[in-house]
Protein backbone atom coordinates (compact mmCIF):
# COMPACT_ATOMS: atom_id res chain seq x y z
CA UNK A 1 0.00 0.00 0.00
CA UNK A 2 1.31 3.33 -0.85
CA UNK A 3 -1.04 5.80 0.75
CA UNK A 4 -1.84 4.38 4.48
CA UNK A 5 -3.62 8.15 5.40
CA UNK A 6 -5.99 7.68 2.02
CA UNK A 7 -6.20 4.30 3.04
CA UNK A 8 -7.93 5.55 6.74
CA UNK A 9 -10.17 8.36 5.34
CA UNK A 10 -11.07 5.77 2.91
CA UNK A 11 -11.69 3.47 5.62
CA UNK A 12 -13.88 5.89 7.41
CA UNK A 13 -15.93 7.06 4.71
CA UNK A 14 -17.32 3.88 3.82
CA UNK A 15 -18.07 2.72 7.60
CA UNK A 16 -19.68 6.14 7.89
CA UNK A 17 -21.77 5.53 4.93
CA UNK A 18 -22.00 1.99 6.62
CA UNK A 19 -23.50 3.09 9.68
CA UNK A 20 -20.68 0.83 11.18
CA UNK A 21 -19.93 1.31 15.07
CA UNK A 22 -16.12 1.31 14.72
CA UNK A 23 -13.16 0.34 12.46
CA UNK A 24 -9.88 -1.54 13.09
CA UNK A 25 -6.85 0.17 10.80
CA UNK A 26 -3.28 -1.08 10.49
CA UNK A 27 -1.35 1.21 13.45
CA UNK A 28 1.22 4.16 12.73
CA UNK A 29 2.21 7.25 14.59
CA UNK A 30 0.61 9.55 11.63
CA UNK A 31 -2.62 7.87 11.83
CA UNK A 32 -2.89 7.76 15.67
CA UNK A 33 -2.58 11.71 15.84
CA UNK A 34 -5.03 11.88 13.19
CA UNK A 35 -7.24 10.24 14.72
CA UNK A 36 -6.34 12.18 18.13
CA UNK A 37 -7.31 15.37 16.43
CA UNK A 38 -10.56 13.67 15.22
CA UNK A 39 -11.66 12.82 18.43
CA UNK A 40 -11.09 16.10 20.20
CA UNK A 41 -13.31 17.63 17.11
CA UNK A 42 -15.94 15.72 18.15
CA UNK A 43 -16.30 13.22 14.61
CA UNK A 44 -15.32 9.93 16.34
CA UNK A 45 -15.96 8.74 20.32
CA UNK A 46 -13.29 7.11 20.99
CA UNK A 47 -9.60 5.92 19.27
CA UNK A 48 -7.39 3.34 20.77
CA UNK A 49 -4.02 1.11 20.22
CA UNK A 50 -4.58 -2.39 20.72
CA UNK A 51 -1.69 -5.17 20.77
CA UNK A 52 1.75 -5.52 21.77
CA UNK A 53 3.71 -6.84 18.35
CA UNK A 54 1.27 -5.69 15.79
CA UNK A 55 -0.52 -2.88 17.23
CA UNK A 56 -3.62 -1.93 15.44
CA UNK A 57 -5.84 1.30 15.72
CA UNK A 58 -9.26 1.43 16.98
CA UNK A 59 -11.58 4.17 16.24
CA UNK A 60 -15.25 4.08 17.31
CA UNK A 61 -17.20 6.31 14.72
CA UNK A 62 -19.67 9.06 16.15
CA UNK A 63 -23.70 9.06 14.66
CA UNK A 64 -26.30 11.55 14.96
CA UNK A 65 -29.68 9.23 14.68
CA UNK A 66 -29.16 7.17 11.50
CA UNK A 67 -26.55 9.61 10.17
CA UNK A 68 -22.80 9.81 10.50
CA UNK A 69 -21.21 12.98 12.22
CA UNK A 70 -18.81 13.05 9.28
CA UNK A 71 -20.40 14.60 6.51
CA UNK A 72 -17.09 14.43 4.13
CA UNK A 73 -12.99 13.73 3.80
CA UNK A 74 -10.90 14.70 1.33
CA UNK A 75 -6.74 13.74 0.83
CA UNK A 76 -5.41 17.16 -0.12
CA UNK A 77 -1.75 16.19 -0.11
CA UNK A 78 -0.80 12.87 -1.86
CA UNK A 79 2.92 10.94 -2.58
CA UNK A 80 2.64 12.09 -5.81
CA UNK A 81 2.00 15.62 -5.26
CA UNK A 82 2.09 17.18 -1.68
CA UNK A 83 1.05 19.91 -1.24
CA UNK A 84 1.76 22.77 1.19
CA UNK A 85 1.01 25.90 2.73
CA UNK A 86 2.57 28.63 4.83
CA UNK A 87 0.93 30.17 8.44
CA UNK A 88 -1.33 32.56 6.30
CA UNK A 89 -2.24 30.21 3.47
CA UNK A 90 -3.81 27.18 5.10
CA UNK A 91 -7.65 27.23 3.88
CA UNK A 92 -10.94 27.14 6.09
CA UNK A 93 -12.50 24.36 5.08
CA UNK A 94 -16.49 25.14 4.80
CA UNK A 95 -16.24 28.74 6.21
CA UNK A 96 -14.82 27.10 9.56
CA UNK A 97 -17.09 24.45 10.04
CA UNK A 98 -14.90 21.85 8.69
CA UNK A 99 -11.05 20.69 10.00
CA UNK A 100 -7.69 21.04 8.08
CA UNK A 101 -5.56 18.95 9.43
CA UNK A 102 -2.00 20.02 8.97
CA UNK A 103 1.39 17.88 8.89
CA UNK A 104 3.95 20.96 10.69
CA UNK A 105 7.47 20.81 12.06
CA UNK A 106 5.92 20.57 15.56
CA UNK A 107 3.80 17.34 15.09
CA UNK A 108 -0.18 16.93 13.53
CA UNK A 109 -2.30 19.56 13.73
CA UNK A 110 -5.12 21.58 12.79
CA UNK A 111 -5.14 24.40 10.36
CA UNK A 112 -6.80 26.68 13.47
CA UNK A 113 -4.09 25.58 15.77
CA UNK A 114 -1.09 26.13 12.82
CA UNK A 115 -2.40 29.16 11.99
CA UNK A 116 -2.00 30.32 16.10
CA UNK A 117 1.47 29.04 16.41
CA UNK A 118 2.49 30.85 13.36
CA UNK A 119 3.19 27.38 11.81
CA UNK A 120 2.71 26.09 7.91
CA UNK A 121 3.36 22.80 6.72
CA UNK A 122 1.80 19.92 4.26
CA UNK A 123 -2.07 19.76 4.02
CA UNK A 124 -2.85 16.39 4.83
CA UNK A 125 -6.70 16.15 4.91
CA UNK A 126 -9.99 18.13 4.88
CA UNK A 127 -12.79 16.55 7.12
CA UNK A 128 -16.35 18.28 7.44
Amino acid sequence: MTDQISDMLTRLRNANQSLLPDIELAHSKMKESIAHILKREGYITECSVEGSKIKTLKLKLKYQGRKGVITGLRRVSSPGLRRYAGATEIPRVLGGMGVAIVSTPKGVMTGVDAQKQNLGGELVCFIW
